[in-house]
């Protein structure tokens, strides 16, 4: 799963891990030519350590990044500063050691259909992290990066974030649960293997088509619905979607029934009639979660349809399917970010048990290399 991410994450790492080894390379010459001057020229070696001297009393000599610029022997200001980092057993990180690693950073999460703010913030993040750090030389710099990397990874993908069986558990019953998205993205299947989810976990579910117009819509929740012994409330095709679910609450409350699951018509943001029909349900039956379906293979697709729908419905999180076959993993990235929802289950197979609850640490850590599950 978004294997593509992870492997250009991983060159970001050792393309900062090259270029600052190559800086340290140079401030170690710099360092040995320093002392081999002031072998040669003893004078200049007093002078040198009476200034070490002076700036050991004054402010945080052993803060290398702290010390002004200077030069000797014609050598950079920051060049200098390498060398005498070095020499007390630091590396210090500057901005020439990320501006291409940063560049070949953005364009990777471009590539892997990371939305623009989010490919921001998360560059932004890395570089005030990372600018002006110094690293013992018993660290790597790839620790660094991944620390960075984590840090910024986590901020973008954990907004909004809520425990969803712990609201379910803490809300009055029966709660009420509303799938939308647009045709074809798995948003029939979501609402069965939601159902199975909360079986394992002891809750019971009934299944609302509010489908009415499209044809099959009835016969396809059906054999969901047989298929796992759920109760189906339905009407015939054309009925109103609002009617549907509202059936199916009277019903959960007369058999104490935990849950109601109740699907929509698919539709486009842009669909007003759809759209009424989705005010309709929040003015009948008023759910006491709205959430939103779409595929994460879709990527950029996905995160703009996520932010419509947001806008015309006040959705409360999304479902992505397909995520066993995204490497790209640019709508996982994106949604709660771009959105402030969050993304609260990824579909990860063709089973009803194949519907995996979405947690951003774990994402991270396998996104950086920590979890290969």
């Amino acid at each position: 799963m978004f294997d593509g991410l992870k492997d250009k994450l991983n060159d970001f790492r050792k393309d900062v891990e090259e270029t600052t080894e190559e800086e340290s390379d140079a401030a170690a010459d710099a360092s040995d030519s320093a002392s081999a001057d002031a072998a040669a020229d003893p004078a200049a070696g007093e002078a040198a350590d009476a200034t070490d001297a002076t700036s050991a009393t004054g402010a945080a000599s052993d803060d290398p990044a702290a010390e002004t610029d200077a030069s000797a022997d014609g050598a950079e200001p920051s060049t200098f500063q390498r060398a005498k980092a070095f020499a007390t057993g630091r590396i210090i990180i500057e901005e020439e050691d990320l501006e291409d690693p940063l560049w070949n950073l953005e364009m990777a999460l471009l590539e892997s259909d990371v939305e623009m703010s989010v490919a921001e913030a998360i560059l932004n993040t890395v570089r005030e992290t990372m600018l002006g750090e110094t690293r013992k030389q018993v660290e790597t710099t790839g620790e660094l990066v991944e620390e960075a990397l984590h840090d910024a990874l986590l901020d973008v993908i954990a907004v909004g974030q809520f425990d969803f069986e712990e609201r379910i558990a803490e809300a009055d019953k029966p709660v009420t649960i509303v799938f939308t998205g647009v045709n074809g993205v798995g948003k029939t299947t979501s609402i069965a293997k939601l159902s199975e989810w909360l079986a394992d976990r002891g809750y019971s579910s009934v299944l609302a088509n509010g489908d009415t117009y499209r044809a099959g819509a009835n016969e396809q929740i059906r054999e969901h619905a047989d298929r796992l012994d759920r109760k189906l409330i339905s009407h015939e095709q054309g009925g109103d979607p609002a009617a549907v679910i509202y059936d199916g609450l009277e019903y959960a409350k007369a058999n104490d029934v935990d849950v109601v699951l109740g699907d929509t018509a698919g539709r486009l943001h842009t669909s007003d009639d759809l759209m009424s029909q989705l005010e309709k349900i929040d003015r009948v039956v008023d759910p006491d979660l709205t959430l939103f379906v779409d595929e994460a293979v879709a990527g950029q697709d996905a995160v703009t349809r996520a932010e419509e729908f947001n806008e015309a419905a006040e959705v409360d999180g999304a479902i992505l399917t397909k995520a066993d076959a995204d490497s790209s993993g640019g709508a996982a990235i994106s949604i709660a970010y771009v959105t402030g929802k969050p993304i609260l289950f990824l579909g990860t197979g063709q089973g009803y048990d194949d519907l995996e609850r979405f947690d951003p640490e774990r994402l991270v850590d396998r996104l950086l290399g920590d979890d290969e599950a």
